[in-house]
């Protein structure tokens, strides 16, 4: 029958068996991508304003126990109208969120939580404000059973908060899976077309699986947090429209991105307050201001202040990460000796290294230590973090290096900080330096840190015109090097 088939049919045939198997693959990578489209227009709209809208609740539950117990000292009218004002501004939040919520689970939980905060307001209203004479003991248990519910509405806060982002990354996970199906399917129309031997195919090919790798890698960007770029509209016009939308998503979570930027620096400003007054007390203590302490309490007083210290440090990292993705952080360059930072950041790390019986030893090159065009207090900022993690990571009776050489390559300096610690494995490697990434155990869970001690490290040796990188071995440690070009004195 084929041989009946002239030239021409053949020809025609093979075209439009081409034609239909582009076809076919394009309206299913098409259906493919708008239901990822439906899947990220589901985060934007409904997950993650959800997350933050739970935030803001636990936010909001706080003020109120703090003018709670204002109140309870001072009496102050104004105080209670401030509760009675954060107390509905709680409500009509968590209503709005029971409004839109469609997951029974979830809904449990809201109403869990709007039946505690009743308990919580009535409790106040009945026993903090009406009451004016307390005993010692009643103010015991009025304050037992105010934290009590405090702490339970927090718990249901969170676990709500623990079930949208189960969510989020169930939605993630089947993104990834129908991106990766859609990407074999369009292999497999190019080896095909390629087999039947037709110049369309390439062309077909060209002009369609072009366009779909650059929505690929768009989304793929957006997926690693780069949100920013927008992906021209220079497409076929079938796929204009899932561009806008792309964009469009990239966009709202550029947004998103903004107001948990701006959240972060708003609370870390907020908690540096009280913990500087926490920080001064234990100092207070310690110096024996109120009186002399024993062996143990100095010891806990100690522990206290070095970890409110820890604290203080990381609300400043937190600070100044924000400040440095703002472009409002100013450098101040000087001379510095990065000798001297170096020893002086191991001498701020040896309580905690002598903690763990952990030596951190200094190699440091005697020469050309002097760096022109450096601000020192950001460098010791980057030592330390890396001292830090050091720590984090490494065993008990561990050692700790830092090296310091002059670097002809880039005409300037290297350090190095060495640990002896389980090692970063080959796929965390490349991501260390994000911002918040938690890298896992060999075991699969996630290691506990704010994940931005290496992201501000690298914006300030990129802000010094300098490189910095992570080398490990799984088992055998790992160490992190960076370079500071310059003019040495």
């Amino acid at each position: 029958m084929l041989s009946r088939l002239s030239i021409f049919w053949r020809s025609a045939l093979g075209y439009l068996t081409v034609i239909a198997l582009v076809v076919g693959v394009n309206l299913y990578i098409l259906d493919q991508f708008r239901v990822l489209t439906e899947l990220g227009a589901e985060l934007v709209t409904y997950h993650f304003p959800a997350v933050e809208t739970a935030k803001r609740l636990i936010t909001s539950l706080y003020s109120q126990l703090k003018s709670d117990k204002q109140y309870l000292v001072l009496r102050d009218t104004a105080l209670l109208k401030e509760f009675l004002e954060e107390a509905e501004n709680f409500r009509k939040t968590l209503a709005a969120l029971q409004e839109q919520e469609n997951s029974e689970e979830a809904r449990e939980l809201l109403q869990r939580t709007h039946q505690l905060h009743e308990e919580f307001h009535t409790l106040f209203l009945s026993e903090g404000v009406q009451q004016t004479e307390h005993s010692e003991l009643s103010i015991m248990d009025y304050e037992d059973r105010r934290d009590a519910l405090v702490d339970s509405m927090t718990e249901i806060i969170n676990a709500y908060i623990t079930l949208q982002e189960s969510s989020i990354g169930g939605i993630l996970r089947d993104s990834h899976i129908r991106s990766v199906q859609a990407e074999e399917i369009t292999r497999q129309l190019i080896i095909m077309a390629i087999l039947l031997g037709l110049g369309l195919a390439g062309v077909a090919s060209y002009s369609i699986v072009r366009p779909l790798r650059r929505i690929q890698g768009q989304i793929r960007r957006i997926g690693q947090g780069q949100f920013g770029r927008t992906l021209p509209v220079t497409v076929p016009h079938e796929l204009r429209e899932l561009v806008n939308t792309v964009n469009w998503m990239g966009e709202k979570l550029q947004q998103l991105d903004e107001m948990k930027s701006e959240f972060l620096a708003n609370i870390s400003h907020e908690f540096r307050t009280p913990l500087t007054s926490m920080r001064e007390g234990a100092q207070l203590l310690l110096d024996g201001v109120p009186g002399p302490l024993t062996r143990d309490q100095r010891e806990t007083l100690t522990i206290l202040l070095s970890s409110s210290q820890r604290l203080n440090q990381l609300i400043e990292n937190l600070l100044d990460l924000s400040r440095m993705e703002a472009d409002m952080l100013a450098y101040q360059f000087s001379p510095t000796d990065l000798n001297r930072l170096a020893l002086r950041s191991a001498e701020k790390m040896k309580f905690l290294a002598e903690r763990k019986h952990i030596q951190i030893l200094t190699e440091l090159d005697p020469d050309r230590a002097r760096i022109q065009e450096v601000d020192g207090p950001r460098i010791e900022q980057v030592l330390e973090n890396l001292l830090s993690n050091a720590l984090k990571f490494s065993s008990e009776g561990a050692t700790i290096s830092i090296h310091s050489y002059p670097d002809e390559g880039v005409d300037g300096f290297h350090i190095a900080v060495i640990d002896t610690g389980p090692g970063i494995p080959p796929e965390d490697l490349p991501h260390v330096f994000e911002r918040f990434y938690q890298g896992r155990t060999q075991e699969g869970r996630a290691y506990v840190g704010s994940g931005i001690g290496l992201a501000l490290a690298k914006r300030v040796i990129e802000a010094h015109g300098g490189d910095i990188w992570a080398e490990s071995e799984l088992g055998k440690g790992t160490s992190v090097h960076f370079t500071i070009p310059s003019r040495t004195e």
